[in-house]
């Protein structure tokens, strides 16, 4: 049996209709090169989606992968249950360097994990003082990942619907995305966002654990760039009635945004945040929750007074994981990727102005190198082209064109490998442009 009818026959994929999967021409990717991935057949596609919004550098041989390889012919996997591992205790001191404010690093896995530590922390510290503190505020469309705790703050009903028994229930506030949302312009709407945020903070006063939101921009909840201010007058509210503040930037730290620390670009110091993604320039599965000593110090006592942190993994601070996170921040350095990130932004902002002569685009969001273009047609999201669902058009139409793309319902985004070069930017651009102008005709 050949890989394409192994796959099909035996994979199941993530948030995928897999009855419409079945009569797809399915891709296996067997290769990558540069910021292309390699099918069986041959076929190239640039990576127009940084392979779920985490790549960094493209696919072959560098740093990160020369970190890799001689940290797995030293040491493959060692537990940090009662012991260390070297590549764990260097990276969690850069990353505190990094994250001004924070002291204290804990891994995991992957993004949904750290913050269930994330909300795990929260409840227990406030358990550890005595206190009982179990509500949890978020913002509507934010996305947090697929556990339980992350859904719970996450909700989505169209992702999560079908869980909700065994969610718990979370106070969401609205989310200040000017399109749709009635007001006529953004000081209004964040004034009714940050009233209603008080209002609640105020009724739950001495209830509340933490306030849980991403860092400077929602993503999987449709592309919403925070107004300036708004998260820095969230975390004012937070400390004005004893909330803690969990920041989520799993997908918007490490440049995504223009940023490689989001929030102290917001001026929102955290109790608590949450790293993954780009950590490892998505060469491999690790995540980190960071936070201060004031949180960290509630969790130390006598082994009797079964203060310590209840949670683990098997692969917590994996080595290999941790070698490729020290290599690529290094790389970030060694390349100036940052000043990379601000030129390659200037020239998207530039070019998003070419999607303003469609009359399907109801609204463009951008910040960084993330970019939402919104369709709608007749004042409604424009959802189906010709019996089709426009994610599968943009799909199939784009994997033609040679790249790979993704929508977020009737939302284009455009969210590229950090790295990625000018000339590949432009054709994920001009392929979007093209695609646009197609669904506008049918």
């Amino acid at each position: 049996m050949n890989s394409k009818d192994a796959d099909k026959r035996y994979v199941w994929h993530p948030y995928t209709q897999m009855r419409d999967y079945s009569s797809w021409d399915n891709r296996v990717i067997v290769q990558g090169d540069g910021f292309y991935l390699v099918d069986g057949d041959g076929n190239r596609y640039l990576d127009g989606i940084a392979s779920m919004w985490c790549n960094v550098w493209g696919h072959g041989p560098n740093e990160v992968v020369v970190a890799m390889q001689d940290q797995l012919s030293r040491l493959q996997h060692s537990t940090l249950f009662g012991l260390a591992n070297e590549p764990a205790a260097f990276l969690a001191e850069k990353l505190v360097n990094m994250a001004k404010g924070m002291d204290r690093v804990f891994y995991t896995d992957n993004g949904s994990s750290s913050i269930e530590v994330a909300l795990k922390m929260a409840l227990q510290y406030w358990h550890n003082r005595g206190k009982i503190r179990k509500e949890f505020v978020s913002l509507e469309r934010g996305y947090h990942g697929d556990t339980l705790g992350a859904m719970s703050v996450g909700y989505i009903e169209q992702f999560f619907g079908a869980y909700k028994p065994i969610l718990k229930k979370v106070h969401q506030l609205p989310s200040p995305l000017l399109h749709g949302s009635g007001f006529d312009n953004q000081d209004e709407l964040v004034e009714s966002c940050l009233e209603k945020a008080e209002k609640t903070l105020k009724k739950l006063d001495g209830r509340c654990a933490a306030f849980v939101m991403e860092s400077g921009a929602q993503i999987a909840g449709g592309v919403v760039i925070y107004p300036d201010g708004f998260q820095h007058k969230i975390s004012e509210l937070c400390r004005k009635y004893d909330v803690l503040l969990i920041l989520d930037e799993i997908a918007t730290g490490f440049g995504r945004l223009g940023n490689m620390v989001e929030y102290l670009a917001q001026k929102s110091r955290p109790d608590i945040v949450c790293f993954s993604k780009a950590l490892t320039a998505g060469y491999f599965p690790l995540a980190a929750t960071l936070t201060h000593d004031r949180i960290y110090r509630e969790f130390l006592g006598n082994y009797s007074d079964n203060k310590q942190l209840y949670h683990g993994h098997t692969f917590t601070g994996h080595p290999v994981g941790c070698a490729a996170a020290i290599a690529n921040l290094q790389l970030y350095e060694k390349r100036n990727l940052m000043q990379q990130i601000k030129q390659n932004s200037q020239y998207l902002k530039k070019r998003l102005t070419e999607f303003e002569k469609f009359g399907i685009v109801a609204d463009i969001r951008h910040k960084g190198l993330l970019a939402g273009i919104e369709l709608e047609k007749d004042g409604k999201p424009l959802i189906n082209v010709k019996h089709e669902r426009i994610n599968y058009f943009v799909y199939k139409e784009s994997l033609k064109r040679g790249v790979h793309l993704r929508t977020l319902g009737n939302i284009l985004v455009l969210i590229p490998p950090l790295a990625v070069g000018k000339e590949d930017l432009e054709k994920m651009v001009d392929v979007y442009l093209e695609l646009t102008a197609k669904l506008q005709k049918l």
